[in-house]
Protein backbone atom coordinates (compact mmCIF):
# COMPACT_ATOMS: atom_id res chain seq x y z
CA UNK A 1 0.00 0.00 0.00
CA UNK A 2 2.81 2.22 0.30
CA UNK A 3 4.56 2.03 -2.72
CA UNK A 4 1.11 2.45 -4.27
CA UNK A 5 0.74 5.53 -2.65
CA UNK A 6 4.01 6.26 -3.78
CA UNK A 7 4.07 4.87 -7.43
CA UNK A 8 0.58 4.87 -8.50
CA UNK A 9 -0.22 6.32 -12.40
CA UNK A 10 -2.32 9.21 -12.84
CA UNK A 11 -5.04 8.11 -14.73
CA UNK A 12 -8.49 10.08 -16.25
CA UNK A 13 -10.98 7.62 -14.16
CA UNK A 14 -8.75 8.08 -10.85
CA UNK A 15 -9.46 11.73 -10.61
CA UNK A 16 -13.19 11.32 -9.82
CA UNK A 17 -13.68 7.59 -9.24
CA UNK A 18 -17.60 7.78 -9.29
CA UNK A 19 -19.26 4.30 -9.88
CA UNK A 20 -19.91 5.25 -13.42
CA UNK A 21 -16.61 6.14 -14.57
CA UNK A 22 -14.97 3.38 -12.79
CA UNK A 23 -17.54 1.36 -14.40
CA UNK A 24 -17.13 2.82 -18.03
CA UNK A 25 -12.56 2.56 -17.30
CA UNK A 26 -12.99 -1.04 -16.13
CA UNK A 27 -14.88 -2.68 -19.20
CA UNK A 28 -12.34 -0.70 -21.65
CA UNK A 29 -9.43 -2.13 -19.94
CA UNK A 30 -10.68 -5.95 -20.35
CA UNK A 31 -8.29 -7.07 -22.89
CA UNK A 32 -7.04 -3.47 -23.41
CA UNK A 33 -3.46 -1.61 -22.60
CA UNK A 34 -4.03 1.29 -20.18
CA UNK A 35 -2.60 3.85 -22.97
CA UNK A 36 -4.89 2.48 -25.65
CA UNK A 37 -7.80 3.33 -23.12
CA UNK A 38 -7.26 7.05 -22.24
CA UNK A 39 -8.55 8.47 -25.20
CA UNK A 40 -11.51 6.68 -25.68
CA UNK A 41 -12.59 6.77 -21.68
CA UNK A 42 -12.26 11.01 -21.93
CA UNK A 43 -14.25 10.93 -24.87
CA UNK A 44 -17.07 8.30 -23.86
CA UNK A 45 -17.86 10.19 -20.54
CA UNK A 46 -18.02 13.11 -22.25
CA UNK A 47 -20.42 11.82 -24.86
CA UNK A 48 -21.88 9.76 -22.32
CA UNK A 49 -21.61 11.46 -19.00
CA UNK A 50 -23.82 9.37 -16.55
CA UNK A 51 -25.77 6.28 -16.98
CA UNK A 52 -28.91 8.20 -17.89
CA UNK A 53 -27.27 9.81 -21.11
CA UNK A 54 -26.04 6.76 -22.03
CA UNK A 55 -28.82 4.95 -21.68
CA UNK A 56 -30.45 7.48 -23.63
CA UNK A 57 -28.28 6.86 -26.43
CA UNK A 58 -28.68 4.99 -29.91
CA UNK A 59 -26.90 1.86 -30.41
CA UNK A 60 -25.56 3.40 -32.96
CA UNK A 61 -23.69 6.09 -31.08
CA UNK A 62 -22.76 4.12 -28.49
CA UNK A 63 -20.52 1.67 -30.98
CA UNK A 64 -19.84 4.72 -32.97
CA UNK A 65 -17.62 6.34 -29.99
CA UNK A 66 -16.30 2.33 -29.15
CA UNK A 67 -15.19 2.29 -32.94
CA UNK A 68 -11.35 0.84 -33.05
CA UNK A 69 -11.59 -0.31 -29.15
CA UNK A 70 -12.34 -3.97 -30.15
CA UNK A 71 -14.37 -6.59 -28.84
CA UNK A 72 -17.58 -4.51 -29.09
CA UNK A 73 -19.73 -7.20 -27.20
CA UNK A 74 -18.83 -5.03 -24.12
CA UNK A 75 -20.31 -1.54 -25.83
CA UNK A 76 -23.27 -3.10 -26.56
CA UNK A 77 -23.46 -4.91 -22.85
CA UNK A 78 -22.59 -1.58 -21.11
CA UNK A 79 -26.01 0.05 -22.89
CA UNK A 80 -28.08 -2.63 -21.85
CA UNK A 81 -26.55 -2.91 -18.37
CA UNK A 82 -27.17 0.85 -18.47
CA UNK A 83 -30.87 0.40 -19.47
CA UNK A 84 -31.03 -2.19 -16.50
CA UNK A 85 -29.88 0.35 -14.39
CA UNK A 86 -32.03 2.66 -14.66
CA UNK A 87 -35.22 0.96 -15.22
CA UNK A 88 -34.62 -1.85 -12.44
CA UNK A 89 -32.01 0.29 -9.87
CA UNK A 90 -33.23 4.12 -10.43
CA UNK A 91 -30.68 4.83 -12.05
CA UNK A 92 -27.34 3.65 -9.35
CA UNK A 93 -25.00 1.12 -9.91
CA UNK A 94 -25.63 -2.11 -7.35
CA UNK A 95 -23.12 -1.92 -4.42
CA UNK A 96 -22.01 -5.35 -4.15
CA UNK A 97 -20.25 -7.99 -6.61
CA UNK A 98 -22.61 -10.65 -6.36
CA UNK A 99 -25.59 -8.16 -7.97
CA UNK A 100 -23.10 -6.06 -10.04
CA UNK A 101 -22.92 -9.94 -11.87
CA UNK A 102 -26.25 -10.11 -12.86
CA UNK A 103 -25.80 -6.74 -15.23
CA UNK A 104 -24.62 -7.83 -18.69
CA UNK A 105 -21.15 -8.01 -19.54
CA UNK A 106 -19.94 -7.75 -15.59
CA UNK A 107 -18.26 -10.69 -14.64
CA UNK A 108 -15.80 -11.52 -11.72
CA UNK A 109 -13.26 -9.19 -12.53
CA UNK A 110 -15.39 -6.25 -13.26
CA UNK A 111 -17.96 -6.66 -10.56
CA UNK A 112 -15.09 -6.90 -7.76
CA UNK A 113 -13.11 -4.12 -9.32
CA UNK A 114 -16.54 -1.65 -9.04
CA UNK A 115 -17.33 -2.98 -5.78
CA UNK A 116 -14.07 -2.20 -4.08
CA UNK A 117 -13.35 1.06 -5.09
CA UNK A 118 -16.29 2.39 -5.29
CA UNK A 119 -18.25 0.76 -1.96
CA UNK A 120 -15.50 -0.74 -0.39
CA UNK A 121 -16.26 -4.39 -0.24
CA UNK A 122 -13.61 -6.22 0.52
CA UNK A 123 -13.49 -8.87 -2.51
CA UNK A 124 -10.26 -9.57 -4.34
CA UNK A 125 -9.94 -8.77 -8.03
CA UNK A 126 -8.25 -11.43 -10.30
CA UNK A 127 -6.85 -10.09 -13.57
CA UNK A 128 -3.43 -11.38 -15.51
CA UNK A 129 -1.36 -9.06 -13.96
CA UNK A 130 -2.26 -10.28 -10.08
CA UNK A 131 -2.63 -13.72 -11.23
CA UNK A 132 1.29 -13.15 -12.30
CA UNK A 133 2.49 -11.49 -9.03
CA UNK A 134 0.26 -13.79 -6.83
CA UNK A 135 1.59 -16.71 -8.98
CA UNK A 136 5.42 -15.86 -8.41
CA UNK A 137 4.93 -14.42 -4.68
CA UNK A 138 3.50 -17.41 -3.62
CA UNK A 139 5.32 -19.63 -6.17
CA UNK A 140 1.74 -21.49 -7.72
CA UNK A 141 2.68 -24.50 -10.10
CA UNK A 142 -0.88 -24.46 -11.35
CA UNK A 143 -1.51 -23.47 -15.43
CA UNK A 144 -3.24 -19.73 -14.28
CA UNK A 145 -5.21 -19.98 -18.16
CA UNK A 146 -7.59 -22.57 -15.80
CA UNK A 147 -10.57 -21.71 -14.58
CA UNK A 148 -9.90 -23.72 -11.24
CA UNK A 149 -6.53 -21.55 -10.42
CA UNK A 150 -8.08 -18.73 -10.48
CA UNK A 151 -10.94 -19.49 -8.51
CA UNK A 152 -8.18 -21.00 -6.05
CA UNK A 153 -5.63 -17.82 -6.32
CA UNK A 154 -9.17 -15.72 -5.70
CA UNK A 155 -9.94 -17.73 -2.35
CA UNK A 156 -6.55 -17.82 -0.92
CA UNK A 157 -6.64 -13.96 -1.54
CA UNK A 158 -9.99 -13.15 0.03
CA UNK A 159 -8.31 -12.60 3.69
CA UNK A 160 -5.35 -10.59 3.06
CA UNK A 161 -7.57 -8.00 0.77
CA UNK A 162 -6.98 -4.86 3.16
CA UNK A 163 -10.37 -4.27 4.63
CA UNK A 164 -9.68 -0.20 5.23
CA UNK A 165 -9.09 0.44 1.60
CA UNK A 166 -9.90 -2.56 -0.38
CA UNK A 167 -10.13 -0.67 -4.13
CA UNK A 168 -6.36 0.84 -3.23
CA UNK A 169 -5.05 -3.02 -2.44
CA UNK A 170 -6.78 -4.30 -5.48
CA UNK A 171 -5.09 -1.37 -7.65
CA UNK A 172 -2.13 -1.66 -5.97
CA UNK A 173 -1.71 -5.22 -6.87
CA UNK A 174 -2.82 -4.57 -10.49
CA UNK A 175 -0.35 -1.67 -10.67
CA UNK A 176 2.58 -3.59 -9.40
CA UNK A 177 1.91 -6.12 -12.13
CA UNK A 178 1.85 -3.41 -14.91
CA UNK A 179 5.05 -1.56 -13.62
CA UNK A 180 7.42 -3.65 -11.54
CA UNK A 181 6.19 -7.82 -11.90
CA UNK A 182 5.80 -7.46 -15.73
CA UNK A 183 5.86 -10.66 -17.73
CA UNK A 184 9.64 -10.26 -18.91
CA UNK A 185 12.10 -8.34 -17.31
CA UNK A 186 10.42 -7.65 -13.76
CA UNK A 187 12.14 -5.14 -11.37
CA UNK A 188 12.56 -6.96 -8.67
CA UNK A 189 14.98 -4.68 -7.35
CA UNK A 190 12.49 -2.11 -6.96
CA UNK A 191 9.78 -4.73 -6.12
CA UNK A 192 8.10 -4.06 -2.42
CA UNK A 193 7.68 -7.88 -2.01
CA UNK A 194 11.07 -9.01 -2.99
CA UNK A 195 12.31 -10.08 0.83
CA UNK A 196 9.23 -12.72 0.54
CA UNK A 197 9.21 -14.13 -2.82
CA UNK A 198 8.80 -17.57 -3.06
CA UNK A 199 9.94 -17.01 -7.40
CA UNK A 200 12.42 -14.80 -6.15
CA UNK A 201 13.68 -17.10 -3.45
CA UNK A 202 14.27 -20.12 -5.30
CA UNK A 203 15.49 -18.32 -8.73
CA UNK A 204 12.14 -19.37 -10.66
CA UNK A 205 11.17 -16.01 -11.76
CA UNK A 206 11.30 -17.07 -15.40
CA UNK A 207 9.23 -20.32 -14.81
CA UNK A 208 6.35 -18.47 -12.83
CA UNK A 209 3.22 -17.95 -13.57
CA UNK A 210 2.91 -21.59 -15.80
CA UNK A 211 0.48 -20.58 -18.59
CA UNK A 212 -0.62 -23.27 -20.98
CA UNK A 213 0.10 -22.30 -24.89
CA UNK A 214 -2.80 -20.71 -26.96
CA UNK A 215 -3.59 -23.13 -30.45
CA UNK A 216 -2.39 -22.37 -33.30
CA UNK A 217 -4.34 -19.79 -34.44
CA UNK A 218 -6.51 -20.08 -37.70
CA UNK A 219 -5.82 -17.70 -40.99
CA UNK A 220 -8.64 -16.73 -43.27
CA UNK A 221 -8.77 -15.16 -46.73
CA UNK A 222 -12.20 -12.59 -46.92
CA UNK A 223 -13.14 -10.73 -49.95
CA UNK A 224 -15.57 -7.66 -49.98
CA UNK A 225 -16.99 -5.82 -52.46
CA UNK A 226 -16.95 -1.53 -53.19
CA UNK A 227 -20.58 -2.10 -54.84
CA UNK A 228 -20.59 1.68 -56.15
CA UNK A 229 -23.95 3.07 -57.09
CA UNK A 230 -24.25 6.70 -57.85
CA UNK A 231 -21.30 8.20 -55.49
CA UNK A 232 -23.08 5.84 -53.26
CA UNK A 233 -21.75 2.43 -52.08
CA UNK A 234 -23.80 -0.44 -50.63
CA UNK A 235 -23.15 -1.59 -46.75
CA UNK A 236 -24.35 -3.96 -44.62
CA UNK A 237 -25.16 -3.62 -41.05
CA UNK A 238 -24.27 -7.13 -39.38
CA UNK A 239 -26.88 -8.76 -37.25
CA UNK A 240 -26.21 -8.13 -32.62
CA UNK A 241 -25.71 -11.60 -32.19
CA UNK A 242 -22.94 -12.03 -34.25
CA UNK A 243 -19.08 -11.04 -33.78
CA UNK A 244 -19.13 -7.60 -34.58
CA UNK A 245 -22.71 -7.85 -34.26
CA UNK A 246 -24.19 -3.77 -34.95
CA UNK A 247 -21.10 -2.82 -36.66
CA UNK A 248 -20.98 -2.01 -40.21
CA UNK A 249 -19.05 -3.73 -43.45
CA UNK A 250 -18.70 -3.85 -46.99
CA UNK A 251 -20.63 -6.99 -48.42
CA UNK A 252 -18.24 -9.76 -49.02
CA UNK A 253 -17.23 -12.76 -47.18
CA UNK A 254 -15.08 -15.87 -46.35
CA UNK A 255 -13.21 -17.50 -49.25
CA UNK A 256 -14.28 -21.38 -50.00
CA UNK A 257 -11.11 -24.07 -50.70
CA UNK A 258 -9.22 -22.44 -53.65
CA UNK A 259 -11.91 -20.88 -55.40
CA UNK A 260 -11.25 -17.13 -57.32
CA UNK A 261 -11.32 -14.46 -54.78
CA UNK A 262 -13.51 -12.37 -57.51
CA UNK A 263 -15.78 -15.62 -57.27
CA UNK A 264 -16.24 -15.47 -54.20
CA UNK A 265 -17.06 -11.70 -54.00
CA UNK A 266 -19.63 -12.57 -56.76
CA UNK A 267 -21.54 -15.30 -54.61
CA UNK A 268 -21.00 -13.70 -51.35
CA UNK A 269 -22.35 -10.22 -52.47
CA UNK A 270 -25.15 -12.28 -54.11
CA UNK A 271 -26.06 -14.41 -51.15
CA UNK A 272 -25.85 -11.30 -48.32
CA UNK A 273 -27.70 -8.68 -50.32
CA UNK A 274 -29.20 -10.28 -53.20
CA UNK A 275 -27.24 -7.51 -55.81
CA UNK A 276 -25.59 -9.16 -58.72
CA UNK A 277 -22.50 -7.37 -59.64
CA UNK A 278 -19.29 -7.55 -62.01
CA UNK A 279 -16.31 -7.93 -60.02
CA UNK A 280 -12.87 -5.47 -61.31
CA UNK A 281 -9.76 -4.93 -59.55
CA UNK A 282 -8.50 -5.39 -56.27
CA UNK A 283 -8.40 -1.97 -54.52
CA UNK A 284 -6.06 -3.34 -51.72
CA UNK A 285 -5.18 -5.71 -49.05
CA UNK A 286 -5.91 -5.42 -45.45
CA UNK A 287 -3.94 -7.50 -42.79
CA UNK A 288 -6.11 -8.07 -39.31
CA UNK A 289 -6.20 -10.01 -36.17
CA UNK A 290 -8.46 -10.85 -33.83
CA UNK A 291 -8.58 -12.52 -30.46
CA UNK A 292 -9.18 -16.17 -32.14
CA UNK A 293 -7.68 -15.82 -35.87
CA UNK A 294 -6.36 -13.88 -38.14
CA UNK A 295 -7.80 -12.57 -41.54
CA UNK A 296 -6.29 -10.74 -44.82
CA UNK A 297 -9.04 -8.58 -46.18
CA UNK A 298 -9.24 -8.17 -49.72
CA UNK A 299 -11.47 -5.16 -51.02
CA UNK A 300 -12.21 -5.30 -54.59
CA UNK A 301 -14.15 -2.34 -57.15
CA UNK A 302 -17.73 -3.92 -57.77
CA UNK A 303 -19.42 -2.61 -60.86
CA UNK A 304 -23.62 -2.63 -59.49
CA UNK A 305 -25.81 -4.90 -62.07
CA UNK A 306 -29.13 -5.88 -60.98
CA UNK A 307 -31.00 -6.81 -58.02
CA UNK A 308 -32.60 -4.73 -55.14
CA UNK A 309 -30.33 -5.11 -51.93
CA UNK A 310 -31.96 -6.27 -48.61
CA UNK A 311 -30.90 -8.08 -45.70
CA UNK A 312 -30.61 -11.75 -46.32
CA UNK A 313 -28.09 -12.66 -43.77
CA UNK A 314 -27.60 -8.66 -42.11
CA UNK A 315 -29.93 -6.71 -40.20
CA UNK A 316 -29.90 -3.83 -42.50
CA UNK A 317 -28.31 -3.27 -46.13
CA UNK A 318 -28.45 0.73 -47.54
CA UNK A 319 -26.75 2.59 -49.84
CA UNK A 320 -24.63 4.60 -48.28
CA UNK A 321 -23.18 8.63 -49.66
CA UNK A 322 -19.46 8.35 -50.07
CA UNK A 323 -19.33 11.08 -48.13
CA UNK A 324 -21.23 10.05 -44.85
CA UNK A 325 -19.52 6.61 -44.36
CA UNK A 326 -17.20 7.92 -41.29
CA UNK A 327 -20.76 8.51 -39.68
CA UNK A 328 -21.10 4.85 -39.52
CA UNK A 329 -19.28 2.45 -36.92
CA UNK A 330 -17.39 0.21 -38.66
CA UNK A 331 -14.75 -2.84 -37.47
CA UNK A 332 -11.06 -1.55 -37.76
CA UNK A 333 -10.11 -3.77 -40.79
CA UNK A 334 -12.78 -2.08 -42.67
CA UNK A 335 -11.95 1.66 -41.66
CA UNK A 336 -8.62 0.56 -43.12
CA UNK A 337 -10.22 0.34 -46.19
CA UNK A 338 -12.31 3.67 -45.71
CA UNK A 339 -9.44 5.36 -45.33
CA UNK A 340 -7.49 4.02 -49.05
CA UNK A 341 -10.88 4.96 -50.41
CA UNK A 342 -10.46 8.90 -49.33
CA UNK A 343 -6.97 8.34 -50.98
CA UNK A 344 -7.89 6.98 -53.94
CA UNK A 345 -8.06 10.05 -55.42
CA UNK A 346 -5.05 11.00 -55.23
CA UNK A 347 -3.33 7.46 -56.15
CA UNK A 348 -2.90 6.05 -53.12
CA UNK A 349 -3.90 2.28 -52.98
CA UNK A 350 -1.69 -0.72 -51.68
CA UNK A 351 -1.07 -2.74 -49.15
CA UNK A 352 -2.31 -1.74 -45.69
CA UNK A 353 -1.30 -3.48 -42.26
Amino acid sequence: MEWFDRSRRAMPWRRRPTPYRVWISEVMLQQTQVETVRPYFLEFTRQFPDIAALAEAETQDVLKAWEGLGYYARARNLHRAARIVMSDHDGKLPATARELKRLPGIGDYTAAAIASICFGEAVPVVDGNVLRVFARFWGIDSDIACPRTRRELADRLLPCVNRQRPGDFNQAIMELGALVCRPGNPDCETCPLTCTCTARKTKRIAELPVKSRRASIPHYDVAVGIVRKNNRVLVARRKETRMLGGLWEFPGGKRKGDEPLERTVRREIREETGVAVNVGRLLCTVEHAYSHFRITLHAFECRFVSGRPRPVRSAEVRWAPLGHLSDLPFPSATRKVIRMLAGHSRGDVGLYQ
